[in-house]
């Protein structure tokens, strides 16, 4: 019997609506990093923390939904971290 991964895979919405931990960090040079440690290479810039958090949601998404649909590797779930 085969059983068909896709219908076994949760959805791309499932994904999106997950809490992830986000590091901030202010630069010496002035603004912010924030980066998802369960999201690998999942990092961003802004100038103020409002900046940077809309950029480092906007690059949750774009990494979840690229991970996704590349079939490629598995999307983690999020850390306990808070």
């Amino acid at each position: 019997m085969t059983i068909n991964k896709e219908l076994e895979r949760p959805s791309l919405d499932y994904f999106l609506s997950l809490k992830y931990p986000i590091s901030i960090y202010p630069e010496d040079e002035g603004g912010y990093t924030a980066l998802i440690t369960d999201l690998p290479g999942c990092i961003t810039q802004g100038e103020t923390l409002e900046e940077v958090v809309m950029n480092i949601e906007e690059a949750r998404e774009l990494w979840i939904e690229t991970v996704y649909n590349s079939g490629k590797r598995e999307i983690p779930l999020p850390s306990r971290k808070r």
